[in-house]
């Protein structure tokens, strides 16, 4: 059976099951667009399996948002260090999306092995991606220009299911 599990922000972390995690700004206001729906689409469709696929989104169901910051800070490191590959998708606006958390993220897991990097050439402030794009590099993490192509490389990223357990 295939299919997507989308976990949200400060909701129990799934053990033991392949994951991704949709790093990148979170819109701070209702009326600026979240991108992540459109990740969670593009997952859904790429992802042929076998099993599910647990989405890990920073966003809060119902867009309430934690009472305490260090609630949302402890979740989000501790769904970044259990995901199998992180999504970090930066459609830089220095006005509605600046990123600057995101860019302290990318620093902390660029080396882990399990990041891509996406950055659309045709955000409002691209030359804002410019030295995440060179740290990429630097530590052979993928860069990639679309979502779909983003998306793919994330996917190619996550290690097999481990074999299930016979019962004893």
């Amino acid at each position: 059976m295939t299919g997507i599990d989308l976990v949200w922000a400060r909701e129990p972390i799934p053990a033991g099951r392949r994951s991704v995690f949709l790093a990148g700004p979170t819109p701070r206001s209702e009326d600026v667009p979240s991108w992540r729906p459109a990740a969670i689409e593009a997952i859904t469709l790429a992802w042929t399996g076998p099993g599910p696929l647990t989405v890990l989104t920073p966003e809060s169901r119902g867009g309430v948002r934690a009472e305490h910051y260090d609630d949302q800070f402890a979740w989000e490191n501790a769904a970044r260090e259990s995901a199998g590959a992180i999504l970090f998708w930066i459609p830089r606006d220095l006005a509605t999306l600046p990123g600057f958390t995101t860019n302290v993220e990318f620093g902390h897991d660029v080396r882990s092995g399990r990041t891509v990097l996406g950055c659309p050439p045709g955000c409002p402030n691209p030359e804002r991606n410019r030295y995440l794009i060179h740290l990429a590099h630097h530590y052979a993490v993928p860069v990639h220009t679309t979502l779909d192509a983003t998306v793919t490389a994330t996917l190619a990223l996550l290690p097999p299911p481990h074999p299930p357990v016979p019962d004893t």
